[in-house]
């Protein structure tokens, strides 16, 4: 019901803002539309990455891996996991919502989350460049660390 209620203001915002300005209207709404164009394959790849692994991991499997019952353990596997990957919010908190839906568990799921978002493996180059490599893998380290303060805070508030 929230989302139909979210939908309608939205809809009459963009209507109110067609009859204040049409051209600045039309404008936003071909910039949003390039925006989508642009975020949809990377989104469309993840979702289908996420289904063909749903496919062949069955919810008890997730459940055995990230899954409640696993533990630190689970929490410690997919905070890996989203340290190595590189894949933008957009993708990563609907995918996610796939995942737990499949059988994992919160915490895991925050510990995955939260290092996806603040560890770079992957663009760890790109930061030692710039930062230089003391302070990268400092940063990397603590952000890696905190992303277990997250799953405990997230089992303990709502778990």
């Amino acid at each position: 019901m929230e989302n139909y209620l979210l939908y309608s203001i939205t809809i009459l915002f963009v209507i109110l803002s067609y009859y204040r300005d049409r051209k600045k209207t039309k404008m936003a709404l071909k910039k949003a539309w390039k925006a989508f164009e642009n975020i949809l394959p990377e989104f469309l790849s993840v979702i289908i990455l996420v289904g063909i692994v749903l496919a062949f991991l069955n919810p008890d499997v997730v459940s055995k891996i990230i899954g409640r019952q696993s533990g630190w353990l689970g929490v410690l596997i997919a905070a890996v996991v989203g340290a190595i990957t590189l894949i933008p919010g957009f993708v990563a908190f609907p995918m996610a919502a796939m995942v737990l839906k499949n059988g994992a568990g919160l915490m895991q799921i925050g510990a995955f989350v939260s290092a996806l978002m603040m560890v770079g493996v992957v663009t760890l180059p790109v930061e030692t460049k710039y930062f230089g490599k003391k302070l990268a893998l400092w940063r990397n380290g603590l952000a890696f660390l905190f992303s277990f303060v997250v799953a405990f805070v997230i089992e303990k508030v709502v778990g």
